[in-house]
């Protein structure tokens, strides 16, 4: 059954989807100038269809993410669940991850029917990735992914309301590069004020310099036979095409791109001084509620797609340990197994060292944090990821048969049904009350999502220890 209703531009149709009211292609932005800040959206006469899925932003090809495109240049939209279009219910709004250089909210993993019917109206967005979003180029704004992160919760704070939403109680949460932008949203003077909680899932530690950031930018624009400068007249495929072609042979750069470059990473955000200050790490206030948390073998899904599982030589192991390490040697003491060592130190300078920093500036600044860790060995593809980097997400969702990230999980069994019930309750319970239901960080609680519920103190211990150092600013080397 299709339902009709009015925003401040214009009536939108929406449908009827099991006891929800589900809007999807709601134009949040608009985009005049190519490579441009976003700009507030047009009106419309009429009532406009939000029946379907808006077109993405131009993608990486990673996982074929590329052939999934629609077509159209309307990128910026945004999807909404909402139980009860006639209440007053707290929002949460997804970001979704993807390397920043990847990543749609159509994606059936993000659907959020499954939270929504858990008494919150869920929000997922479009925003630009790649070059198009994190792109450097000399007189263009910096970080456009964030600025169009910022036009989508300022919709939510103008819109939400028509939807039954509060937008005073709105908690913002992602995973991986949404994960790392809800990280620096908190940091970010524009986005003070658009939600009142955050949830940070698998937050990476890597930002660049405007420097680095440029430098791969004139690599980019040599890959097209182009200037820097003309990189805006360039198709928006054929310049996603560029920064893949520019992803894949980093490791020749790595003189110049250091970290970066060994890690295959084209595109960070930036940390410019002016949208963005600087990095969460020293920029949070602790105004904002923040929950945290990232997986046990975070590394371990990114080792099986490069081909790597279960191959790392110890020659391998050891230069991993010498390019992301802070202590090489300590590294190489407490983890033996080459195997064990490359996943560890990778695991750690990428995902969990960053996300425990950030729940310990977040009680530096006098806020209120609580962490989690993920600890569930994933029963699909073999048994062989464990709890693996994207683990969160179908569990989280409740969606474990739908999607590229099902397949980690397999065949649902009754104990991960029970498990993604955990999760989604914790998450739907911080964001309609401030307590996902375990104790503040600064008690040193960390609770572990596995069969058995426990909370414990953080178990990373040995991590902990070699990591005292946040993470730096990646910059030319």
């Amino acid at each position: 059954m299709h339902i009709d209703i009015a925003t401040g531009a214009g009536a939108v149709r929406g449908v009827t989807e099991r006891g929800l009211a589900v809007f999807r292609g709601i134009p949040y932005a608009a985009l005049p100038v190519r490579l441009g800040a976003p700009q507030p959206g047009a009106r419309w006469d009429g009532v406009r269809e939000a029946l379907r899925f808006g077109p993405p932003p131009p993608q990486s090809g990673a996982f074929g993410m590329d052939a999934l495109g629609d077509e159209g240049d309307d990128w910026l939209t945004v999807n909404v669940w909402s139980p009860d279009l006639g209440g007053r219910l707290p929002v949460m709004v997804w970001i979704q991850g993807g390397a920043y250089v990847f990543g749609r909210s159509g994606l059936p993993e993000y659907d959020g029917g499954n939270l929504a019917r858990g008494g919150v109206v869920v929000v997922t967005f479009n925003y630009r990735v790649g070059f198009e979003g994190f792109g450097y180029v000399e007189g263009m704004p910096v970080n456009r992914g964030l600025l169009d992160q910022v036009a989508a919760l300022e919709w939510v704070q103008h819109t939400i309301g028509a939807f039954g939403g509060d937008p005073e109680r709105v908690t913002l949460f992602g995973q991986s590069a949404g994960g790392g932008s809800v990280a620096a949203l908190l940091a970010m003077p524009q986005a003070a004020g658009l939600f009142q909680r955050a949830i940070a899932q698998s937050v990476p530690g890597v930002f660049f310099t405007p420097d680095l950031a440029a430098d791969i930018t004139r690599v980019c624009a040599s890959e097209l036979g182009l200037s820097p400068e003309e990189l805006s007249t360039v198709d928006p495929g054929l310049l996603a095409a560029a920064g893949d072609a520019v992803g894949a042979t980093m490791g020749q750069f790595a003189d110049r791109w250091g970290r970066a470059a060994h890690a295959l990473i084209p595109f960070a955000l930036i940390v410019d001084g002016d949208v963005l200050p600087t990095t969460p790490w020293a920029g949070l206030t602790g105004q904002v509620p923040l929950m945290v948390g990232h997986t046990r073998h975070e590394q371990r899904l990114l080792t099986a797609l490069s081909g790597r599982l279960g191959e790392v030589t110890q020659a391998e192991a050891i230069e991993a340990s010498e390019v992301f390490g802070p202590d090489p040697q300590a590294y190489r003491q407490h983890f033996p197994d080459p195997q064990e060592l490359d996943e560890v130190v990778r695991s750690d300078w990428l995902f969990r060292m960053p996300s425990l920093h950030l729940t310990e500036a977040q009680i530096e600044a006098g806020g209120l944090a609580y962490l989690y860790e993920l600890t569930w060995p994933a029963p699909g593809m073999g048994g062989v990821l464990g709890a693996c980097h994207g683990l969160d997400v179908p569990l989280v969702f409740g969606n474990l048969t739908a999607g590229q990230p099902a397949m980690l999980i397999g065949d649902p069994t009754p104990e991960a049904v029970a498990l993604s019930e955990q999760m989604r309750h914790a998450w739907t319970a911080f964001a309609t009350t401030g307590d996902p239901g375990w104790p503040t960080y600064d008690t040193g609680a960390t609770r572990l999502f596995d069969i058995e519920p426990v909370v414990t103190s953080y178990p990373e211990q040995v991590s902990r220890q070699i990591w005292r150092e946040r993470p730096d600013v990646l910059d030319l080397t």
